[in-house]
């Protein structure tokens, strides 16, 4: 699959990674392409390159947004119309979000005009990103949007990760529920003192 990463700090940069060693082929977006940062991370595997911003998207099938949240709006003006991509929106409006907008997820897909525009990636630390096994068990993820396409892909970037399950939180309706479920990870993770090493898992009872 060929994986555009736009935002290459602790998010972008895990799950570029750890894409490319699976085997996907990832492009890094970045305004300065011979930034320091994002060529030494280029450099992690043979699969990764560093482009401009929209070289990247044009030449990937999913685009994964991972940068602050009230950026989201000017990357999204700047990408155009996009209709035949999947975006995933990693982004939390923690303090601030998008300029006009509830989530990044909304800003992406009202200016881009992409119907595939999904949540996913975003509700928990990215050391969980880099190592979501626990004590030989995978964590979940979780996802949010109305296209049925984008949250597959979610699941299935998910698992190749090691995430055992990818829950559905529902449909665009939900992208703020999503958010506020990350930021229960965050209170707990951070202002609560637990630290980054937790994990939210669904257990079913069996009948």
């Amino acid at each position: 699959m060929n994986i555009a990463i736009i935002g290459h700090g602790n998010v972008g940069g895990t799950l570029a990674r750890g894409w490319s060693e699976r085997g996907h082929s990832i492009f890094i977006g970045a305004r300065n392409p011979q930034d320091d940062s994002v060529q030494k991370l280029a450099h992690h595997t043979g699969n990764m390159e560093v482009l401009p911003i929209a070289e990247a998207v044009s030449r990937a099938e999913v685009v994964l947004v991972a940068i602050p949240a009230p950026a989201v709006a000017d990357l999204a003006k700047r990408l155009g119309k996009i209709t035949n991509k999947i975006i995933i929106d990693a982004t939390n409006s923690v303090v601030e979000g998008p300029d006009g907008y509830s989530t990044g997820a909304e800003a992406l897909k009202a200016i881009t005009g992409c119907p595939d525009v999904v949540k996913g990636f975003n509700t928990t630390g990215y050391e969980n990103l880099a190592d979501p096994v626990y004590g030989g068990e995978g964590i979940d993820m979780f996802t949010a949007g109305d296209s049925a396409r984008g949250k597959r892909v979610v699941e299935q970037l998910a698992q190749e990760l090691g995430f055992t399950a990818c829950y559905d939180f529902g449909g665009d309706d939900k992208f703020e529920l999503i958010e506020q479920f990350a930021k229960s990870w965050i209170n707990l993770a951070i202002m609560q003192g637990l630290g980054r090493d937790i994990a939210f898992k669904v257990i079913i009872r069996e009948a």
